[in-house]
């Protein structure tokens, strides 16, 4: 949901972003994505009284086939503001109750809090499936913290383990610099990888409607050559106002997701780099990127802790 997330509220209104997600359901269902299928069309359903009646049925039936490629779940986390992760990644921001997808196989469900004891449950998977689960995380008690506790070091053993810990988080130059540039670089590949992607599915809807009117005109009477006659309807302007406008995003958004790719890869690059220049390989904790790419679409996937 990245890219929903990137949308500007005062730019794009709440019918274009729950036709936005409809159709990336849609797309991502033919791409055989039911997951995200799932989750994108729901979303655009939650949002049910901005959609026609034509566009409610499509994401509806849309939502029913994924769903038969998924195991859905149910899931409440008191207290509310408990961050949620599946199989280590976060979902976005806290609530009480979600409704999520799962691709069949064995997952992780987590959910963390401060002040509370982390909870956390298997699950497993399965097609056209439906489980409920309840994760209530336990108040950590004051006494644990002090059971935990040693006591304090001597003033001057505080003051050499405190050099040494000093010493060792400080990174030297080699270790510095490049994760600054791959952090810029993962920044502006997401940015593109994002913007690329609503360009495109703002194009693919205009190119809708664009065929959706082409089948009403023709059920009227209108040709191919309506539009170039002398006397052309003034309906004629706005079909090619129509036409610019998909072409203008669908060129703004192979150009975004091209720069995305580019900067995946010299991100991805950095980490070679750093090896054959200082001769040391990247932190096991540190960041990995890696880009993918299709003939219809590019992006960047990045692990790590930074």
């Amino acid at each position: 949901m990245a890219a929903f997330e990137a949308i500007d509220a005062t730019s794009v209104t709440e019918r274009e972003s729950a036709e936005i997600a409809g159709e990336l359901g849609l797309y991502e269902l033919e791409l055989r994505k039911p997951r995200d299928a799932a989750e994108h069309l729901a979303w655009s359903l939650e949002r049910r009284k901005a959609l026609s009646p034509a566009q409610l049925r499509r994401f509806t039936d849309g939502l029913v086939t994924a769903m038969s490629f998924v195991h859905t779940l149910h899931l409440s986390v008191d207290p509310p503001d408990a961050e949620v992760l599946i199989d280590g990644t976060p979902i976005g921001a806290p609530r009480r109750t979600y409704t999520l997808y799962f691709e069949p196989g064995k997952h992780l469900v987590r959910a963390r809090a401060r002040g509370r004891a982390e909870g956390s449950q298997g699950l497993d998977a399965m097609a056209k499936a439906e489980t409920t689960m309840t994760l209530n995380l336990s108040n950590v008690a004051a006494t644990s913290a002090e059971e935990g506790a040693v006591a304090s070091p001597p003033k001057e053993a505080a003051k050499g383990s405190a050099a040494v810990a000093s010493a060792a988080r400080a990174p030297g130059p080699p270790a510095s610099w490049p994760g600054t540039v791959r952090i810029g670089g993962i920044a502006v590949a997401t940015a593109t990888a994002a913007a690329g992607a609503l360009f495109l599915l703002r194009a693919h809807v205009v190119h809708g409607d664009l065929r959706e009117g082409d089948v009403r005109r023709r059920a009227q009477g209108w040709t191919s050559s309506t539009c170039r006659d002398a006397n052309a309807p003034a309906a004629c302007a706005d079909i090619h106002g129509q036409i610019e406008e998909r072409n203008l995003f669908a060129t703004l958004g192979k150009g975004s997701l091209a720069t995305s790719a580019l900067f995946g890869v010299a991100t991805a690059a950095s980490f070679f780099t750093e090896a054959a220049l200082f001769g040391t390989a990247p932190a096991a904790g540190g960041l990995r990127a890696a880009p993918v790419a299709t003939a219809e679409q590019a992006g960047l996937i990045v692990s790590g802790a930074w």
